[in-house]
Parts: C-alpha cells; structure tokens; sequence
C-alpha cells in the first residue's frame, strides 16, 4: 500500500503522523511511504531520518495526497486538505467530528474512509490511541494551569504548592479518566491540594488507592461540583464521551461564582469543551477572559510538545495501522472490532452513531462496509 504523511497545517502543530521507525517497519512490511519535505522537523525527525528508514520524500501536500491511498495524520483535515482527498482515500486520524459539523459533511462528500484514532477500543473498552495523547494533556493541564495563576498572565497570582507557611492552591480535576489522573500526578507532585469529581464510586476507590491522601475523592453530583467549583483555583476539565460531544458540566452561572483570577484548563476542548464559555484557542493565544476567569482551551495541547507527543502516539498508533495496510481496512476490520469502532464516515456515509446523533445524520452501522 502507499501511505502517505502529510505536515501538520493546524495552527502551532508541530507532531507527524509517523516516525522514522514508524517507517522502518512500515517499508519492511512492504509499503510505500511519502513524507512531506520537512514534514516532521518541529519534532525533530529529519528528512535524512526518514530517507533512511526507506521513505520517499514529496515537496507537496498535494503530491502525498494525489499519489497515497493511505493517509495518516494527526490533527482532522483542515479546509486544504479536505479538497484533496480522494474517494475511497482511506484517512487515519484524530477527526473529533461530534464537534465538527461543517468537517463531517465535507468528509460525507469526499466519500473517503475515515478512521478516527479517538473511537478504536481494546478488549477491556478503552480508548488506546486516545489515552496517550489524553495522558500528555492531563500532565500539560496542570502546567499549563499553573502558568495561568500568575499575575502577569491575570491569574490570582497563586504559587500552585504555596510555599513555606503559605498554604498551596486548590485544584478540581473533573473526571478520573486518563486526562484526570495524570493532572493529578503532576497537581500532587507539586503539592497543590487536588479533589477529583467523578461519578463512579469504584473509580475515585481506584484513585484512592493510588494517590492515597493526596487526592481527595469527591463523588460528582451538583451539589458537590457546585460547592467546589465555587473554593477551586484552578478548574481542569477532564471528561469524556467518546466519540461524543463533551458534556457542558460548567454553567455561566458557575463560572460567575468563581474567584477572580481563578483558571480553567479545559482538556475536552476537542470534543467541543465542558464549560458553557468554552471555545478553542491556540497556543499563540492559549488563554481569554469571561468574568474575571482565566479560560485555557487550546485544542492541540500535545502539538507543544511534539517529539514526546509523535513518539507516544505511534506507539499505539503503528499496530493498528500495520492491520490496515497489510490486510486492507475491510479485511483489517473484519478481523478485528477494535478497528471497526474507528470507523466514522465511510463513502459517504457516518458510521458513528454518536456523531450522527450530534448532527441528526442517518447512521449505517460500520458492519454493512466490511
């Protein structure tokens, strides 16, 4: 098969689809791949790198989009790239589409194969292309939160683990998924006092058992958020339905009630945000203001730090990908469920029902293309 890898064009994204090694394997498996010249430069992969694994490097994102049947990337298809791609071009990718109205009916158009990384499952039920890119931005949230908390960034000039005889901030994690315990690995480990709200008593019971009294467990009901939300300093959001459109748990009228120069990290920005103020920002201009609250909402997170991000990302990306090109998506598919739950627009067609349900699209279940 001929994969093709395009450079990032999404604002400050500077991952890659693939890694030199990615391609090492890929061209042993007996596959063509295309790389965009200097397509992984912002994350240190060289075109030489790339060369020597066996790749071909293109000048153009046309010349990889006209010549691959395969396409792999890692933010959604821009505008640009969304008129290039053929019918029955198969596009492996983050898509985020129950946020992406306008995306989903240019992708039903394309009548292309699109395979989102952020809906394919294991045999335990959870998400494992999504969790590491989940992992990098739960770590990046409570740094990126802290950042904000100082004055010069209109926060409430906050030291996040206070200081001798000064107590630390306060810190809210909303969801003790991926994103939620990794805020609280780098939340406890600089000393701030962090609750987690979550709904399942048997998930705050693990989280317990691995932070001990470092977390405190709060189990999610309005009451409850809404007391928090109201003493918190700092606020990430964490929650998740996948392949869907995030819930809206953070009201306006909540927000009124936060203090001044309180933050808000809100890591489900992709998934169209947690917070009824919530809209993406970039990291160029990660933050804005609404009612003296500082509101981080960048939508690429991991794209700031792009080697550790392509690196953990191909490690759970390759092995997927490996069964498409060897076997071909319907084969690939077939043989595995994981792989089928990927499967969200197919010629012309959305076989997700979640992101159906998001725009009242007709839905065809992903069995009637394999």
């Amino acid at each position: 098969m001929i994969i093709g890898v395009p450079r990032e064009i999404k604002l400050q994204e500077h991952r890659i689809g693939l890694t030199p090694g990615s391609v090492k394997i890929l061209v042993q498996d007996g596959h063509e791949v295309l790389i965009e010249n200097n397509g992984g430069f912002e994350a240190g992969f060289f075109n030489e790198d790339y060369q020597s694994a066996g790749a071909k490097i293109l000048n153009s994102a046309e010349e990889i989009f006209n010549q691959a049947e395969l396409i792999v990337k890692v933010k959604e298809p821009q505008l640009n790239e969304v008129k290039m791609i053929k019918e029955n071009q198969i596009i492996y990718t983050y898509f985020h589409l129950a946020a992406a109205k306008e995306l989903t009916e240019a992708l039903i158009k394309s009548k292309s194969i699109c395979i989102a990384y952020e809906t394919i499952t294991n045999d335990q039920g959870g998400l494992p292309l999504l969790a590491p890119m989940s992992a990098v931005a739960g770590r990046m949230s409570v740094q990126a939160g802290a950042h904000c908390l100082e004055k010069n960034q209109k926060g409430r000039g906050l030291l996040l683990g206070g200081a001798p005889g000064v107590g630390p901030a306060s810190v809210l994690i909303l969801g003790g998924g991926v994103v939620g315990e990794n805020a609280a690995i780098i939340a406890t480990g600089m000393g701030a006092k962090v609750f987690i709200l979550d709904k399942s008593k048997e998930r705050l019971s693990q989280l317990q058992n691995k932070f001990g009294d470092k977390i405190i467990p709060v189990e999610s009901t309005t009451e409850n958020l809404t007391k928090l939300v109201t003493e918190c300093d700092l606020l990430i959001g964490g929650v998740l339905i996948p392949g869907a459109e995030a819930p809206k748990l953070i009201t306006k009228k909540m927000i009124q009630s936060m203090k001044k120069g309180s933050v808000i990290v809100d890591v489900a920005i992709d998934q169209g945000g947690c917070t009824e103020n919530s809209r993406p920002t970039t990291h160029a201009e990660p933050t804005y203001i609404i009612d003296d609250v500082v509101h981080y909402c960048v939508a690429n997170m991991p794209g700031g730090v792009p080697r550790t991000s392509t690196l953990a990302l191909n490690n759970a990306t390759l092995p997927f990908l490996r069964k498409i090109a060897n076997d071909g998506y319907k084969q690939a598919m077939a043989n595995d469920k994981n792989l089928l739950a990927g499967l969200n627009v197919c010629q012309g067609s959305v076989t997700y029902e979640a992101v159906a349900n998001s725009f009242k699209l007709p839905f065809v279940s992903p069995e009637k293309f394999i």
